[in-house]
């Protein structure tokens, strides 16, 4: 259903291959799960080579994507998503929140709470940070 490939966001990016429906479940989020204060350490590394890896799942639980991940860290930030993330019995799915056509780039909201030390990529003239 989808395939990671170069993007136009950003570094790596996920496509569909097929088309998604509204609210499909498309992919997990998995990683290895650590706490949060293991999470700020492993950020303050991640943020300098510029990406975002961790996942708060719960106020003490953090997903960090990066160790043990599949290909769902690869999906890029956008402020207008086609896709947003839902949990359900501590599973971070990633679903569709409006059809996908075969070829397009899946994106969703990071809706990050850190220091804003990256520049939003998602089209021309953005200017959130994240």
């Amino acid at each position: 259903m989808i395939e990671k490939r170069r993007s136009k966001i950003s570094g790596w990016g996920v496509f569909a291959t097929q088309a998604i429906n509204k609210n499909k479940r498309i992919i997990s989020y998995s990683g290895e799960k650590i706490s949060n204060a293991e999470s700020v350490r492993r950020e303050r590394r991640y943020i300098k080579g510029g990406h975002i890896w961790c996942f708060k799942l719960t106020n003490r639980t953090v997903i960090d994507g990066h160790v043990g991940g599949n290909d769902s860290r690869y999906i890029n930030h956008s402020c207008r998503p086609n896709c947003y993330v839902h949990i359900i019995d501590g599973v971070i799915w990633v679903r569709a929140a409006k059809n996908i056509r075969k070829g397009e780039e899946l994106t969703y909201n990071y809706h990050t709470d850190g220091d804003g030390l990256i520049q939003c990529k998602c089209r021309p003239g953005c200017r959130t940070i994240l």
